[in-house]
This record gives structure tokens, C-alpha cells and sequence, in this order.
């Protein structure tokens, strides 16, 4: 069965799962982070990697949590236009993000650079997958079945 939304993508649902193709580039948005029902702030990181590849400028308010923010120099190495300003992320949309060699911090700004990693031009090398394996069991397998160019690399750190 098929959804379709015009332009800007469309949605497939077929037995389990559910499958959301979106335009190219996303349109930008503001947003700040809330306790629940508002934004979550676990979310925050990925969508600031989403929005590197906006069509305009961004604006990411954390407003829960102090250091949420840190995953951004890793989005610049890889060629995104951020400036965070205290506990607010300024992000201009780039038509593409260059695959680097990135770091994981924590778990969710391990998630954004996965976001960021598979969009980007190139080879992203992120360092640090056994703590974004913590939180996202079977990561790589998971990718992969969605038909993600990855591969896991063991390292003798």
C-alpha cells in the first residue's frame, strides 16, 4: 500500500513495516527541546543532523540538558555549518555533508553522526561504536538490512 505526500515524499505501509521516502533536502525548522509532551531531548542530536542538510536555517534550542550540544564539531569536520550560541545550535543547511573521521561522545551524538554519516559524500569513520551499540543493539546488521554501505571494523585500542 502506498501513501503518496506530493512532492515532498511519500509513505509506504506493507504488513510490519512502514517505509517514509522524503524529498532530498529537508525544509528548516526551530525547535527546542521540552519534558514530555513536548520535543524530546534524546531527539535533539539526530535532527541537528538531519537539519545540516536543511534548505535554510535551522534553529536547535536545548533547553534540558547542559553538553548536549558537543556532537556539533563533529558534524563541522564532516563540512556542516553550525554555531552554537550557549545551549542553542545555529545550523545552515549544506547541499551535502563529506564523509571524515568522527568520534562518539555519548550515545546520541553517536546516533547524529550515523544520521550524518549516511548522507554524507565519501567515507565517514566513526570511532566509538561500542557505545552507540549500547543504546541501538545490532546497529550494524540493522543498517546493512536496510541496505546501508556499512561495515564494522574492529580496532585493538
Amino acid at each position: 500500500m502506498w501513501l503518496s505526500l506530493g512532492k515532498q515524499g511519500l509513505i509506504e505501509q506493507n504488513g510490519d513495516y512502514v517505509k517514509v521516502v522524503g524529498p532530498d533536502r529537508p525544509n528548516p525548522v526551530n525547535v527546542r527541546t521540552l519534558p514530555y509532551p513536548g520535543f524530546p531531548t534524546d531527539a535533539q542530536q539526530p535532527l541537528t543532523a538531519v537539519l545540516t542538510r536543511a534548505t535554510g536555517v535551522s534553529v536547535v534550542q536545548e533547553s534540558q540538558y547542559d553538553n548536549r550540544l558537543g556532537h556539533v564539531n563533529e558534524l563541522i569536520k564532516m563540512g556542516a555549518k553550525v554555531k552554537v550560541q550557549g545551549k542553542t545550535a545555529i545550523v545552515e543547511g549544506a547541499p551535502k555533508l563529506v564523509g571524515s573521521p568522527v568520534k562518539a561522545s555519548d550515545l546520541r551524538a553517536g546516533a547524529s553522526l550515523v544520521v550524518a554519516g549516511l548522507s554524507a559524500e565519501g567515507t565517514t569513520e566513526i570511532y566509538g561504536l561500542e557505545i552507540i551499540e549500547r543504546g541501538y543493539e545490532r546497529i550494524v546488521n540493522k543498517l546493512l538490512a536496510l541496505g546501508a554501505d556499512v561495515q564494522k571494523i574492529e580496532t585493538k585500542d
